[in-house]
């Protein structure tokens, strides 16, 4: 039989749910945010939490909006459509802040203003869609159940015309992802334009002067091509030959890119070049460095490090492994993916 609680909803946590606490336990409640009292059912106990799912919103929060999406709640892309656009942005910045503190141990985390994206919806410049039994859409939250779509609120128009010709076609069994424009073979930031305001930051943040800059997990040469002529020497560090081929046809006259693993050609790069005058930017997957990477950065202490992250808990994992070595001089978060829980950020570290 159900356990039925009414909690008070007093922040949320990153991955999107609210946090109540009732009775000893912390309830963590999708689909809710600050303000919020609610009548939850209790999905899954365990020892000192239980996850939760709303059945009545006894008292709204005055941050609760309509959502855009008819699919919202039900598919498992999105999880901030209730909440008001400003504070969806100040709860991604203070997760980042909290999450450097549990998870890095950093007991003061020198936080900037995150990044607003100029459109919180219809930013999307590709969705993922799966096929199952001749349906299309995406899966539903905390399940693989199909949830059949028509239209994605935080996609672009050109994404969605795309996904209208894909329902109007015979349909087989996969998975297909669905751009505006030509894909392509290598991964690309989803979100154009806070991508733009995060290579602008970054130009902007890097030390001028600087002998090197090494672009570890380079992709297309997104960094490298633009922050060329700020450096004497650039090289990029790229395992998708795909990517590797673009960067190499836009690359320019001081910049070359390097086909293979960031864990095995970062040290020989490192070991041949002064680190006094070298920069360092990390733009690794969500599952962060691995522990070799951090390891030989903090053995061998570049003068600066970038850092940019799509999961704050693996950044703060690696930027705690190299406290010892370095000063953390700014956090800066992105939101790259509004109405989602994810979160973007970039670390600038200096050699201590």
């Amino acid at each position: 039989m159900a356990e039925f609680v009414e909690l008070q909803i007093t922040d949320v946590a990153f991955g999107g749910a609210g946090v109540a606490r009732h009775e000893g336990k912390v309830y963590f409640v999708p689909f809710t945010t600050p303000g919020d009292k609610v009548r939850a059912a209790v999905v899954k106990a365990h020892r000192k939490f239980c996850e939760a799912s709303v059945i009545e919103i006894l008292t709204a929060s005055p941050d609760r909006v309509e959502p855009e999406c008819e699919y919202f709640t039900r598919c498992g892309g999105c999880a901030y459509q209730h909440i008001a656009y400003a504070r969806q942005l100040e709860l991604k910045h203070r997760q980042v802040g909290q999450t450097l503190r549990r998870v890095g141990k950093f007991p003061e985390v020198p936080m900037r203003p995150i990044v607003a994206a100029p459109h919180p919806y219809a930013y999307r410049n590709r969705i993922r869609v799966h096929v199952q039994d001749g349906r299309a859409g995406f899966f539903a939250h905390r399940s693989h159940e199909l949830i059949p779509i028509k239209q994605c609120a935080i996609a672009k128009p050109a994404v969605n015309d795309a996904l209208h010709r894909m329902l109007r076609s015979p349909l087989r069994d996969g998975d297909y992802t669905l751009f505006g424009e030509d894909g392509e073979k290598f991964f690309t930031q989803t979100n154009d334009a806070v991508a733009d305001a995060l290579l602008a930051l970054v130009e902007q943040t890097v030390h001028r002067g600087q002998a090197l800059l090494i672009d570890a997990y380079a992709g297309a040469g997104f960094f490298s091509n633009r922050l060329a002529p700020l450096f004497g020497e650039v090289i990029g560090i790229e395992e998708n030959e795909h990517a590797v081929s673009r960067a190499r046809n836009s690359a320019a006259a001081n910049e070359r890119h390097l086909l293979g693993d960031v864990s095995v050609l970062l040290a020989e790069v490192l070991t041949a070049h002064p680190m006094g005058q070298t920069t360092v930017i990390l733009d690794p997957p969500a599952t962060g460095l691995a522990p070799q990477v951090a390891g030989l950065l903090a053995m061998s202490r570049p003068a600066e490090i970038l850092y940019v992250s799509c999961n704050p808990a693996t950044l703060a994992r690696d930027l705690g492994e190299l406290r010892s070595t370095y000063r953390l001089e700014s956090v800066t978060p992105l939101d790259m993916f509004p109405q989602t829980a994810e979160i973007e950020a970039l670390a600038v570290l200096r050699a201590a």
